[in-house]
């Protein structure tokens, strides 16, 4: 279909208009010298092509008008078999020009020889009227042509916006709504052909839109509850104002999406790493095999889980374990460090805030980490650092199982399970009034233990084994096992940093070793000297020391080996097995400072 075919009748009606007013014959032409309009002797062969249309083609060739006075006698037409015998008279041939393109012609025609007086006589008036007919053809052509590809656009952005899953509304700067895709029609139970065209707020009662109008941006994933159809609904809402011409807002469109769902991408999100399960817990030992099936048992329970351990063995990956064999394995897992987050930090993070809570929160407020864990697990590891203050909350979630964020007074309620850990003696830590005893009781309905790797030593040539061929892989070496004295090494040493320790000291080796065979000198320091100096369980004048005392002396002696800069004390977390937060914490705890600033003891890991 030509350019020109699409405005046919309105090219029809300017031809018979023309041809009326002046008394001769009008006919269109496009490209392809088909009649797309015709008046008189030619307006039985509209649609058809013409023969020859040797004066068209050259309008349409030059893009210039042209003005026929003898028919069959210009030089034009000196190449026509109807030379000489033409059953045109006279004519004016303008071209139509769309944009820079020209799209066809418009002609008038002389049959006649009264018709060819009036071309003849007024030749330069009626070229310039048929000038401006022809800039009218050519508007009109712009004119469907630019609606056609509005609508285009039009069902281009409605089948974006009905693909999306988000609910996508606008309005106007009235409030009227203009758009509401498929997502909004089921989120809200509100058919768009009712809705269109209405005022937002007769049927979507708190969806404040329009505030957007008078927020330079907009906002971002505001908390919302939205009254619709009688129903409450807890929406995540986004809104942009649509700016005009002239730099103001002239509507608003946003986007709404259920909180829930907004929870549970955010879960997807979080839990988008490896899921671990009792087969990925590496240990043959008794206790291992015995701690495994207890946890496999209790893991279909909904009861709260205390996992107790020292440092680094593993209390994280064996909560996971359990809650990717339960019901809940298909729901979000939410881990969170008690101790490494500041206490003010913490409860916020915990338990959420609302908008204005605090300077700097965010706008919409913000849910916390019991929320993002509805109908999933929540660890909170190193319970035993959690202030008093945050263990009553705690207590208060154990109980009634309702968050209250911060700064706010709704009670949201929340379907968890909740497994705790700690490296913490929170019995002896209840008898200093450091910790809750009613929380101690509600936690620990299922306790569990994780044995040091000391006491399990059949675990450790297993666990040497898997992580010299995890680091293989993961660095592209071929060593193949370790020689005897770096194996009598590690089996000797105590590894006080536990299984994060011994994983630590056999990334450490393979990256140094350049043999088959993982010597002793590629092992870290402390397990290369550690299986004299740590099998003797520390005493002090006859005495046995009490497991603070020992943690203290243990700090203090990675200290003044690795030095007590921020250096010395990140090589001396490591070396433990802790964190550097813990390590910090532990230093502050026992008041520890340097007896001696100036002199630091430097290994070769320096």
């Amino acid at each position: 279909m030509s350019r020109l075919d699409q405005v046919k009748e309105d090219c029809q009606r300017v031809a018979e208009a023309i041809a009326a007013a002046l008394g001769v014959e009008v006919e269109v032409i496009d490209l392809d010298l088909v009649r797309v309009a015709g008046t008189g002797k030619v307006r039985n062969d509209v649609g058809s092509r013409l023969l020859r249309g040797l004066v068209n083609k050259h309008v349409l060739r030059t893009s210039q008008p042209i003005f026929i006075k003898e028919a069959g006698y210009h030089p034009i037409c000196m190449s026509c078999p109807l030379t000489g015998s033409c059953f045109y008279k006279a004519s004016i041939v303008y071209p139509i020009i769309a944009g820079q393109t020209v799209i066809g012609t418009i002609s008038l025609i002389a049959f006649s020889e009264e018709q060819k007086i009036t071309l003849c006589s007024r030749t330069e008036s009626l070229m310039e009227f048929i000038g401006r007919m022809a800039d009218l053809v050519a508007a009109k052509v712009l004119e469907i042509e630019a609606l056609r590809e509005k609508m285009i656009m039009a069902s281009q952005v409605n089948a974006v916006m009905d693909a999306v899953d988000e609910g996508v509304i606008a309005i106007n700067s009235d409030g009227i709504v203009t758009h509401f895709n498929l997502s909004a029609e089921r989120m809200f139970n509100i058919p768009r052909k009712e809705i269109l065209h209405q005022p937002l707020e007769n049927y979507l009662a708190g969806l404040p839109l329009l505030s957007a109008l008078r927020q330079p941006g907009g906002f971002t994933s505001r908390e919302c509850f939205v009254q619709a159809r009688g129903q409450r609904l807890h929406l995540l809402v986004t809104a942009r104002p649509i700016m005009g011409s002239d730099g103001r807002p002239v509507g608003v469109v946003a986007s709404a999406r259920d909180f829930k769902e907004t929870q549970k991408l955010a879960y997807e999100i979080m839990s988008a790493q490896k899921v671990f399960t009792f087969d990925d817990i590496i240990g043959e030992s008794r206790a291992i095999k015995e701690l495994k099936a207890r946890a496999a048992k209790i893991a279909g329970s909904h009861s709260t889980v205390l996992i107790t351990g020292e440092s680094g063995t593993g209390k994280e990956i064996f909560a996971r374990a359990i809650h990717a064999a339960s019901p809940r394995r298909n729901k979000p897992f939410v881990a969170i460090n008690c101790g490494a987050i500041p206490e003010t930090l913490l409860e916020s993070e915990l338990f959420g805030y609302e908008e204005g809570a605090f300077t700097g929160a965010r706008k919409g407020g913000k849910p916390g980490k019991f929320e993002l864990a509805n109908h999933g697990t929540i660890f909170l590891d190193e319970i035993g650092n959690m202030s008093l203050y945050l263990q009553a909350k705690l207590l208060r979630v154990l109980q009634e199982r309702q968050v209250e964020r911060v700064g706010g007074s709704r009670l949201i309620p929340v379907d968890i399970r909740i497994i705790a850990a700690t490296n913490s003696n929170l019995e002896e830590m209840i008898a200093r009034g450091r910790f809750r005893e009613d929380l101690y009781y509600r936690l620990s309905v299922i306790p569990l233990y994780i044995p040091p790797l000391r006491e399990r030593p059949e675990d450790i040539k297993l666990l040497l084994e898997y992580y010299r061929e995890h680091y293989n892989n993961l660095l592209g070496k071929k060593i193949r096992g370790y020689t005897p004295r770096a194996e009598k090494a590690c089996l000797a040493y105590s590894w006080p940093g536990n299984v994060r320790e011994l994983i630590n000291a056999v990334e450490y080796a393979v990256n140094l070793e350049e043999g088959e065979l993982i010597d002793l000198g590629s092992l870290p320091r402390p397990v290369q000297e550690g299986s004299s100096r740590m099998t003797a369980v520390p005493t002090r004048e006859g005495r046995w020391l009490t497991l603070e005392q020992m943690e203290r002396e243990a700090i203090i002696g990675a200290l003044n080996h690795f030095g007590w800069n921020e250096k010395g004390k990140i090589k001396a977390a490591r070396a433990l097995g802790i964190s550097r937060a813990t390590i910090y914490r532990k230093i502050a705890k026992y008041n520890l400072f340097s007896s001696s600033p100036r002199k630091e003891t430097f290994t070769r890991d320096h």
